[in-house]
């Protein structure tokens, strides 16, 4: 890291480093290789208070916000997780604590949050529909009231970690996109049991990177939810979402910018000590040199960004454009980071043992989720610029 800004700050980030260099590139390759959920990293995580981050201290939170969170996420991803751990914690300590820190009631707070901030329950959040992508407004998934419960049918995709997962985040319609005058009006948010034999059915989806995190199509087919387990008010779930889904970038590109620290460095490693035609190591030549040079530079900018976001998210003040500028930036950086490190190693670049690929593997992703880089695109041409909606 590059700066800090106090000493509470670099104590928190001296000792996730440690934790993370205890694990190693050696660890993610191998649970890249089996398609493994990290347990074992993630449990120590939770011992130590890092999941905790972003919960207040009465409910065994540290009370600290999403700074910190993204300032270890960058040094995790730097020890070797790379990208993955940013997606790791966009499911738990995002969309199950902050959630329901900001939004749930007392009741939700005192169940969920302390688990959370122990490392004693997961979750994962169900909001992409096959049907709709990035257009979240227009889900079908329908939550019918009935009683003192909701009854849910629909079906979701690309949703990562119910495999491990204990609890579900569900965005749902509770009034159809018809029956409403705006379309923000009409979702909300319920936390389930991940694990429902008779409601809840998932088929994994193959892919190529961040294969230590699964990734399902969910089938959910009345599905009884009980009324307490509805999130603030009934329809008012897009504004809940909203501040759920800026956290989301902002832990993302917290991800990417160590996974890019970390390319660059393996990259800089090997370009120091590689000679080949001369005694000068290749490290000297400006055509490796200089690529390298600039992607620093963009890390850099995308950190600082990404930081900006987070502080504003933290003061609760408009956080969006930000975090959104910030991801943008940080997917491609990461990505050619990445790109660029395989290009310096040559073909041992493309070889498993040196890791590169894995990180490469997985950065992609990242231009597409959880936001294409064309839909921030959109955000900032609409919303910043003042040019008509193009969607």
């Amino acid at each position: 890291m590059d700066f800090l800004i106090v000493p509470e700050q670099e104590m928190l980030v001296d000792g996730v480093r440690k934790i993370g260099q205890s694990f190693g590139l050696e660890y993610w390759k191998e649970k890249d290789a089996k398609k493994e959920f990290v347990h074992e990293l993630w449990n120590e995580l939770g011992k130590n208070g890092y999941l905790g981050i972003g919960i207040a201290e009465e409910y065994s939170g540290s009370g600290l916000g999403l700074l910190e969170m993204a300032m270890i996420i960058e040094e995790l991803a730097k020890t070797g997780a790379g990208s993955s751990v940013g997606q790791l914690f966009m499911l738990t300590p995002v969309f199950g604590g902050i959630t329901i820190e900001r939004h749930g009631s007392f009741q939700q707070k005192s169940e969920y949050l302390p688990k959370i901030a122990e490392g004693k329950i997961n979750f994962c959040f169900a909001l992409t529909e096959p049907n709709v992508g990035s257009n979240s407004l227009e889900i079908t998934t329908h939550a019918k009231k009935n009683g003192n419960q909701y009854i849910v049918n629909g079906s979701k995709t690309w949703i990562s970690g119910i495999d491990v997962a204990d609890k579900m985040l569900i965005a749902a319609r509770t009034t159809r996109l018809e029956d409403v005058k705006k379309k923000t009006d009409g979702i909300s948010l319920f936390i389930t049991d991940a694990k429902h034999p008779d409601a809840i059915t998932s088929q994994m989806i193959e892919k190529v990177g961040t294969r230590c995190i699964r990734s399902d199509t969910v089938f959910i087919e009345n599905l009884r939810v009980n009324n307490e387990n509805l999130i603030g008010e009934e329809g008012k779930g897009w504004a809940y979402l909203l501040d759920s889904l800026n956290a989301e970038r902002i832990v993302t590109t917290a991800g990417l910018i160590g996974t890019g620290y970390l390319a660059l460095q393996l990259a800089v490693d090997y370009a120091n000590n590689r000679n080949i035609f001369h005694d000068t190591p290749i490290g000297a030549y400006q055509g490796i040199q200089f690529p390298l040079a600039r992607i620093k530079a963009e890390l850099d900018l995308a950190q600082l960004m990404n930081y900006k976001a987070a502080w504003l998210f933290d003061h609760n003040m408009p956080s969006g454009k930000e975090a959104n500028m910030a991801k943008l930036i940080a997917a491609e950086a990461a990505f050619q980071a990445t790109d660029r490190a395989m290009q310096t190693l040559g073909g041992y670049g493309y070889a498993k043992d040196y890791h590169i690929e894995r990180l490469w593997r997985d950065v992609r992703l990242f231009k597409i989720a959880p936001v294409s880089e064309e839909m921030i695109l959109n955000f900032i041409a609409q919303h910043d610029l003042g040019l008509p909606k193009s969607y």
